[in-house]
């Protein structure tokens, strides 16, 4: 019979929806209370899962810093470099300087509105900064003044920019005819913040994860940004706090540069870009050029800012070739480079052969190796600490150029003379241990910088794989010529390095 066929589909489509009503209504509810073992009538969702607590802090780090060989008190006591009442006299007649050409200038432009003058405050970090610089370091393990200058110099705004000395000499100067330009072919400038603090504003220039190509020499290889903030954190990392503070930061190119630049040259050479990027470039014969430039997004550019350190004046430094000098031409070597025994030459000259001199050598030996960085021609070092006093390690754009290859020429001081710091070799040590891995504790320091990350990963495991490099080179001087003589006991009067040089040439 055709009739009741034809109702079949609809009966079927009658008890699917009735299942499904039950299905919804009643079963699964049950289920969810089951599941969920929640109450029936608690319209309340489950509370949420308890999560970590989110800190700023880096545990390795933190760790590190908290070991006995980061909390040995220095050997001898503790001398500062500044006079606190000659270095704020010093600083208030520059203060006011500024203000009364400031001044000045405004009125030459006819700018009638008021600039109330700017104060100086002994409470800048910047300041607390130069006074704490000591014959032990740049500045304490633990130091406030540190973390209050980093704040600064990212977020303070800025009141003037310059080129710096050397570029300024340089205007009009350059020899396009040497193979090695002078000092300023990569553009750097000078800022001073409101709270009268200055900076070394180095911009990018070269992306994170691009290598230097394998055809460059080390003389004409870019200056990276992010090497001078890593640069920072794995010299206090190592404790010898001989890199001056440095940060990352975006910079406004118009707002913070240009408008604020009482530099005619400066201002003369920014420009906006088919792409409507604010860029400028330095102002030198060789440099004087577009594809030079460095360029915003449209304004917004990324650079380290390094603290400036005290005046000459205040704190006079000496800049001395560094005995391991490379050549800087296309063709020819430096006698190190020939000579394995070059170093007893080196142990003979004053001051290498009566003080620490060469072992603070080796300790920059040893950063610079780490860093990658080839081009450390000179070092600097304040003159009031004499001949013991630690050297500077300043310039450090060339460094984390290149993360897969490993320049052992760098390691030449330690090497061939065969003598190390216990106290840097006991860090080195440490950094080679698993809770205390160098690359760990680097990749922690550097997410606190507001440009993080800072190094891409390939660059923190060649650290791991340098610091061992470095350690099998202790290793092969030690199996030599034993440790008493490798090893130098720095905790105490240092002895004289001629005094090593005697058991070498046994």
């Amino acid at each position: 019979m055709p009739g009741p066929r034809r109702g079949r589909p609809a009966v079927l489509l009658l008890l699917g929806a009735l299942l499904a009503a039950d299905l919804y209504f009643h079963l699964w509810p049950r289920a969810r209370r089951e599941l969920g073992r929640v109450s029936p009538g608690c319209p309340c969702p489950a509370p949420p899962a308890p999560r970590p607590p989110l800190s700023r802090a880096a545990p390795a780090l933190r760790r590190l810093f908290a070991h006995p060989l980061y909390r040995a008190a220095p050997p001898g006591p503790a001398e500062p470099l500044l006079g606190a009442r000659e270095a704020l006299r010093y600083y208030r007649r520059k203060a006011a300087r500024w203000n009364r050409r400031h001044r000045l200038y405004r009125e030459e432009l006819n700018l009638t509105s008021p600039a109330a003058p700017l104060p100086l405050r002994s409470e800048a970090g910047w300041l607390q900064f130069h006074l704490g610089i000591s014959r032990d370091g740049l500045y304490p393990r633990s130091s406030p003044a540190v973390t209050r200058l980093l704040r600064d110099m990212r977020e303070l705004p800025t009141i003037s920019a310059d080129y710096s000395q050397d570029e300024k000499a340089l205007l009009g100067a350059c020899d396009c005819s040497q193979v090695v330009k002078p000092s300023g072919v990569h553009l750097k400038l000078v800022l001073r913040f409101q709270d009268f603090g200055k900076a070394m504003f180095k911009p990018m220039r070269q992306k994170r994860e691009e290598e230097t190509p394998e055809d460059f020499f080390y003389f004409v290889d870019f200056q990276r940004h992010n090497a001078e903030i890593a640069a920072f954190h794995l010299d206090r990392i190592l404790d010898f706090r001989r890199v001056p503070p440095t940060v990352g930061r975006l910079i406004n190119v118009t707002k913070e540069i240009l408008e604020v630049t009482k530099n005619e040259v400066l201002q003369s050479v920014f420009f906006v870009s088919p792409a409507s990027n604010v860029c400028f470039f330095a102002k030198c014969p060789y440099m004087c050029k577009t594809e030079y430039a460095v360029c915003g997004n449209p304004h917004l550019l990324e650079g380290s800012l390094s603290a400036f350190l005290p005046s000459l004046n205040l704190a006079p430094r000496l800049s001395i070739p560094n005995p391991w000098i490379r050549s800087y031409s296309f063709d020819g070597k430096e006698e190190w480079e020939v000579n394995p025994l070059y170093c007893n030459t080196v142990r003979e000259i004053y001051p290498y052969s009566n003080s620490n001199r060469l072992l603070n050598i080796v300790d920059m030996a040893i950063f610079d190796f780490l860093t990658g960085n080839m081009d450390r021609h000179h070092y600097e070092m304040f003159t009031k600490f004499g001949d013991d006093g630690f050297l500077l390690h300043l310039d450090n754009a060339r460094g984390f150029g290149r993360h897969s290859h490993d320049e052992i020429s760098i390691l030449a001081p330690l090497s061939q003379c065969c003598v190390i710091k216990r106290t840097t070799l006991l860090r080195l040590q440490l950094l080679a241990q698993p809770e205390y891995r160098l690359s760990a504790v680097m990749r922690e320091s550097l997410l606190q910088d507001p440009l993080a990350p800072v190094l891409t990963e390939p660059h923190l495991l060649a650290l791991d794989r340098r610091l061992q490099l470095i350690l099998d080179a202790v290793g092969k001087c030690i199996d030599t010529f034993g440790e008493a003589t490798v090893v130098a006991n720095d905790t105490a009067q240092p002895r004289s390095p001629a005094a090593h040089r005697a058991k070498l040439d046994t």
